[in-house]
């Protein structure tokens, strides 16, 4: 078989017989990287090449002759990942786990399938570790079972041949940047071998039902290392985030075909294990200061689940020409939009003092219904006034300063309700006062200009 060398683009898998600098499909730059391939072999007379990856699903019917019954799911044993999965793991399904190195995916795997293998057969392939290493971890972590078998492989051809003979009910494949396969030169973690092993993994479970979890690391730029295909390849895409030196994770679903995105399943690193948190939003709030200037409360949705996070904004007199602008948790061209307003609508002056916001607990807030406790926290810290203790604040900010509508707010107030809050301002489009709850008092605003009467205890100069 005859070699030929092509350089590919990881972000889009465009290919191109010579380097390039920008790639013209998707216009990354720096993206190409060199791969080495064999052309196919030739079919024989009368026949046609072998192709890897096929899914065999007979001829083609009629969509009124299909029928329509749910896909059977298997319960994890752990109701937090459950809930980011939509009830289960599916049977044929590919889910991809992914993120950074020691966040907790291999252990958070092997939990899992020493639950699964109770009621059905489970194959945890590794390509990292070896037996024993496994062995040492499952028995920290009491996982024991006969139902649960381990393959130390890197070989997907092998891998395959080992679930033909096994017929598992579930494979977890930890990871595939260790896999390869004898059709591709390259080596192991490289854009095609990662393609190429997809690929044959995804044609397992369609075709024997089998339900595969493939664990996947991620670049410095924090996206799924290997080509973007492969977020399309699988039918569901988990990002397992947290700072390794904090105890708190939480699984976002980004992709999922059988259930809602944007879920969350949050969980606490132990030395036994991970566990999970049912009720995030006092873990986010434990430790929450009293009668600080810079901090305030709101509730966000995490999917079909109302979360309440705390943000803390600090504003300091700059030292340098132009000031600085950071933020942790929060999208930062949001974060200069939210000061551009408020300097335009209220007169406040941001522009000679440096600007920090975090948003505690390893939280990202990426809903627009946040923008009004980013601005409290802001005004708070400029003018050295606490926000009330009990008041949780909720409302997308625009840029005239008015305050939109927003959904779900009354699982929004519920929650602050249940948590302690005694008052919340939200905003007063779209609000029906008939759905809140009682027992915490609403204040509906239209523009940021009603939220200045909070912080009119001490006023500054600005």
């Amino acid at each position: 078989m005859k070699q030929r060398t092509v350089y590919v683009c990881t972000k889009c898998d465009y290919q191109y017989p010579k380097l390039l600098g920008r790639c013209p499909q998707c216009g990354a730059f720096g993206s190409f990287v060199e791969e080495k391939y064999e052309d196919a072999p030739e079919p024989a007379a009368g026949g046609k090449a072998p192709r890897r990856g096929r899914v065999s699903g007979g001829g083609a019917v009629k969509i009124a002759e299909l029928s329509a019954k749910d896909s059977p799911r298997s319960a994890t044993g752990y109701g937090e990942l459950d809930r980011v999965l939509g009830g289960g793991l599916v049977d044929g399904s590919v889910v991809l786990l992914s993120g950074e190195p020691g966040i907790g995916k291999s252990t958070i795997l092997l939990q899992i399938s020493g639950v699964l293998a109770k009621t059905r057969r489970v194959l945890y392939v590794s390509g990292e570790e070896s037996g024993s290493q496994l062995k040492l971890r499952a028995e920290r972590l009491g996982v024991s079972s006969d139902g649960l078998f381990i393959y130390t492989e890197t070989d997907v051809d092998r891998i395959v041949d080992e679930c033909e003979r096994l017929s598992p009910d579930v494979v977890v494949a930890d990871s595939i940047q260790t896999l390869s396969c004898d059709s591709t030169q390259s080596s192991p973690g490289s854009v095609s071998q990662v393609r190429e092993c997809a690929a044959a993994l995804g044609a397992l479970a369609k075709n024997r039902g089998i339900s595969v979890i493939i664990v996947g690391h991620v670049n410095k730029e924090g996206g799924i290392a290997g080509p973007k295909v492969l977020e399309h390849m699988v039918d569901a895409v988990l990002y397992f985030e947290g700072e390794r030196h904090q105890n708190f994770r939480v699984i976002r679903a980004v992709k999922n075909r059988y259930g809602a995105t944007n879920e969350i399943g949050v969980f606490e690193m132990t030395d036994k294990g991970l566990f999970e948190v049912e009720n995030p939003s006092a873990m986010l709030l434990a430790g929450r200061p009293r009668g600080v200037s810079g901090s305030a409360t709101v509730c966000c949705m995490e999917g079909t689940r109302p979360v309440i996070a705390e943000i803390q904004a600090l504003t300091v007199k700059t030292s340098f020409p132009s000031p600085k602008r950071a933020a942790d948790g929060f999208d930062y061209g949001r974060l200069c939009l939210l000061i551009a307003v408020l300097e335009k609508r209220l007169g406040l002056r941001f522009s000679d003092l440096d600007v920090y916001l975090n948003v505690v607990g390893g939280l990202r807030l990426d809903e627009p219904a946040c923008d009004l406790a980013v601005a409290a926290a802001l005004i708070s810290a400029l003018r050295d006034v606490p926000v009330p203790f009990d008041l949780a604040v909720v409302g997308e900010l625009g840029l005239a300063g008015e305050v939109r509508g927003i959904t779900n707010l009354a699982l929004r107030v519920r929650e602050a309700a249940r948590l302690g809050f005694t008052r919340m301002v939200v905003p007063k489009r779209g609000m029906d006062i008939a759905s809140l709850p009682e027992g915490i008092e609403v204040m509906p605003i239209k523009s940021v200009y009603e939220l200045l009467p909070l912080f009119a205890d001490k006023r500054q100069d600005v």
